[in-house]
């Protein structure tokens, strides 16, 4: 296991300790107007101490009328500051590096959730979504590129743009979603340009030391795997990113395009040439061999999810002994109470997951 100890040094000259990262989780704890609760401090804190190389929060929405779903951690207010400073001190106290995903759901922002009707690419009727105005494009652009100056100011190392499962970057990118007939509809090439424009924005007010990342769906939602691979072929072209990271769901998947099967879904990504610029994947990292299998199939480090909630230090146990055994589920209440989630967060990992407790 000794390579997924090496340190991992990102474009921006950032070092990561190692190649094993806490995946953004949601994990409704936040207060109601967005601030920090201690209880979400305490579970990324367990985080930072038991290893893990980087600690990504969940995803923090740039805009009040963007939250995605309830206790969702902000980063569109000042307010938010004061949380934010405490929690990037703790987490780079133990030598993580301390990451803030940044969010907008667009179309799948609850309207009684955020008092009025969610926006969109496009109109939906579906969703009860409107479309955009060319000038709330520009103004979404800039809630993001603010909310990253936002996190830089707290003392966080870097962000990641949350760019997958239909949240508002997706839906941009996707063909079904945005029907747009301007300068950010149409063809491919437009419908990336708010990613984009956000991507050069931060980069330019950020600074070249800040890290910067990218979360991706590869398939679903109206991408096409096709179109994601050449989203991806640009980012890495362009070299304004550190990472990009796959949303795979299954590191293991072969694509849904029965055209491209035959091979797994990530290596459609780890052929491509990406220079300096790192790639990771989540999705049923669990095992130290499915770890291993990530990083020989080319990933230069993995986002783990579900194996961190169950042990907040995997990293800790797994550099220890080599032959650790995750824990399986499910599990118990005060079990997971003890691993630093709070009863809220339990509450909604048993509404999502009812197998992950134990009755």
């Amino acid at each position: 296991m000794e390579n997924v100890f090496e340190e991992l040094k990102f474009p921006c000259g950032k070092i990561m300790p190692n190649r094993l990262a806490l995946a953004p989780l949601t994990n409704t704890q936040s207060n109601a107007d967005g601030s920090l609760s201690d209880e979400e401090i305490k579970w990324l804190a367990m985080r930072a101490e038991g290893g893990f190389g980087i600690t990504m929060t969940a995803a923090a929405h740039v805009n009040s009328a963007g939250q995605g779903f309830p206790g969702q951690l902000g980063v569109f207010n000042d307010d938010h500051l004061a949380g934010l400073k405490k929690l990037a001190k703790i987490i780079k106290a133990q030598g993580s590096l301390a990451v803030v995903q940044l969010h907008h759901a667009g179309l799948r922002s609850p309207r009684e959730l955020i008092g009025e009707m969610p926006v969109a690419p496009s109109p939906s009727e579906k969703f009860s979504a409107r479309g955009l105005s060319h000038g709330e494009v520009k103004s979404l652009i800039e809630d993001f590129i603010t909310g990253a100056e936002r996190a830089k100011a707290a003392g966080f190392d870097g962000v990641e743009l949350h760019a997958a499962h239909n949240y508002i970057i997706c839906q941009f990118l996707s063909s079904e979603f945005n029907q747009r007939t301007d300068e950010y509809g149409g063809s491919l090439q437009n419908r990336s340009r708010v990613l984009f424009d956000i991507i050069t924005g931060i980069r330019e007010r950020c600074g070249k030391e800040f890290l910067l990342g990218v979360r991706l769906t590869p398939e679903r939602h109206g991408i096409e795997l096709e179109e994601a691979i050449a989203t991806a072929k640009v980012l890495f072209e362009k070299k304004e990113i550190d990472f990009l990271d796959i949303s795979a769901w299954n590191v293991y998947k072969e694509p849904v395009d029965e055209a491209l099967q035959g091979r797994r879904l990530l290596s459609y990504f780890t052929e491509l040439d990406r220079g300096a610029i790192c790639l990771s994947a989540a999705g049923k990292v669990y095992t130290p061999e499915d770890i291993n299998y990530c990083l020989e199939a080319g990933l230069d480090f993995v986002l783990m999810g579900r194996a961190a909630m169950l042990h907040h230090n995997y990293p800790a146990l797994l550099k220890s002994d080599s032959g650790f055994v995750p824990n399986r589920i499910p599990v118990s209440r005060d079990y997971l109470l003890a691993e630093g989630l709070s009863e809220r967060f339990i509450d909604y990992v048993g509404g999502q997951w009812p197998d992950f407790i134990a009755s």
